[in-house]
């Protein structure tokens, strides 16, 4: 069996997989309170269509797409509006929040089946798009953008990405392996909004079971999909590298997948594509790997969305004593969480509990080369670092920055500490302000 991979850069972290892999799926009972934010995908935010003191119901939209670019949001539970207000989201941002008082008893719903093969790829779409459903990987792109191919292109190919290969996270292993035939249906229900028989499900070799698995499945359903083992290595689950290694296609500087004619989907992202065509549930919640040395009892949770980060931890046995921090995502690209209280959101892959820290204190650069040897991007972090820490925002701009995917990769190999990532993340945003 061959196993694909990208070519340039790259790194490979300890997975640390093994706190949760085998940890099946367990449903968090309902929470006393909800915080759902109006900023659960990227780009603009919902509108709050709810105020104090309203009754919402489970699966009812409480937060209206703004733009284009932007998602519904709906209520992951009955219960009573207690709070309008403003909270700091996992990335740090800050946004409007929905506060929902939740009902001792739910309404369970979405049970009644809907015959989505014999709808139009047009319905199915509008469904997507009305379901509130986003990329489910980390970026929460809202897919039904995704799905929507312009006038004068063609996506030829329709990619699944089950490679996960941020450290200790498991939520998506899990899905492929307790829920095969649903993301399978999912996948072809996206496969046929974008009229594409050229499926490819790309998964990393150190979830084997998963191939095989999804492999006899598509073999006994008589699918149009293959499944495509890839070597272990990050950040393979990034579009433009997994489109590489799956495809041997470049996605050139300030394009998307779809200008070489790809789209690229989560598993966990067909998976809710299936909930929203087979029984028209909305996107109120998703599975969520709790790991980490610093925790208890690690899981995969399925919670309801604007579930408390204190409320999977204490469903996980709570926190060691030996916590240093908290990261929302995995250790790569995720963020560090000061409030315990944060509100998981629809790209909530993982909670992480570590007891340790990479040293924060650095050291100027050695010129080592290493950032540039592992950066995927074929960038020069340690050229563009220099400009940003001078104000050269111009330089560092052309130098690619905005190519910068934020992976880590340059980081996690400088032995000198320098903080690179967090170097781009402001000079991206000065370098804006400059143009």
């Amino acid at each position: 069996m061959k196993f694909a991979t990208f070519g340039r850069g790259g790194v490979h972290p300890d997975d640390k997989k093994r706190l949760s892999k085998d940890k099946k799926l367990e449903r968090l009972p309902f929470p006393s309170e909800l915080i759902v934010s109006m900023s659960q995908h990227l780009g603009a935010p919902a509108t709050p269509l709810k105020k104090k003191g309203d009754r919402v119901a489970r699966g009812e939209v409480i937060g209206c797409a703004s733009s284009y670019v932007s998602a519904p949001v709906h209520s992951p539970a009955d219960g009573v509006v207690v709070d309008v207000r403003k909270v700091r989201v996992p990335s740090g941002a800050v946004a409007d929040a929905i506060v929902i008082k939740c009902d001792e008893t739910q309404s369970e719903g979405f049970t009644e089946e809907f015959a989505w093969q014999s709808e139009s790829p047009e319905a199915l779409l509008e469904t997507v798009k009305s379901l509130g459903i986003v990329g489910m990987g980390g970026a929460t792109f809202p897919t039904a953008v995704k799905l929507t191919i312009p006038m004068g292109k063609k996506a030829d190919a329709l990619i699944i990405n089950g490679v996960e290969c941020e450290p200790y996270l498991t939520s998506d292993y899990r899905l492929m392996i307790e829920r095969p035939d649903e993301i399978l249906e999912g996948v072809m229900a996206a496969a046929r909004i974008i009229s594409t028989d050229n499926v490819i499900i790309g998964i990393e070799a150190n979830k084997m079971d998963a191939v095989e698995l999804l492999s006899s499945k598509i073999a006994a359903k008589g699918y149009p999909i293959k499944v495509q083992p890839l070597k272990m290595k990050y950040p393979q689950g990034d579009e433009k590298q997994l489109i590489k290694a799956i495809l041997g296609r470049e996605v050139p500087s300030g394009k998307l997948p779809l200008d070489v004619g790809a789209v690229v989907c989560n598993v966990a992202t067909s998976y809710a594509i299936y909930e929203a065509v087979k029984y028209h549930k909305p996107l109120i919640e998703r599975v969520c790997t709790v790991s980490g040395e610093a925790v208890n009892e690690p899981k995969n949770v399925i919670a309801p969305i604007g579930t408390k980060f204190s409320d999977l931890i204490a469903y996980a046995g709570g926190a060691k004593d030996d916590l240093v921090s908290m990261i929302a995502g995995g250790p790569m690209m995720g963020f560090a969480v000061a409030d315990p209280d944060t509100p998981m959101i629809k790209g909530s892959g993982g909670v992480l509990m570590l007891e340790k820290m990479i040293d924060d204190v650095s050291f100027p650069c050695v010129l080592c080369g290493k950032c540039v040897e592992h950066c995927p991007m074929g960038l020069m972090p340690n050229k563009m670092f220099r400009n940003i820490k001078y104000g050269n925002y111009k330089a560092a701009m052309d130098l690619g920055l905005m190519d910068c995917k934020e992976c880590g990769c340059c980081a996690y190999t400088c032995p000198s500490h320098l903080p690179l990532v967090q170097g781009f993340k402001l000079g991206k945003k000065l370098g804006r302000m400059a143009r």
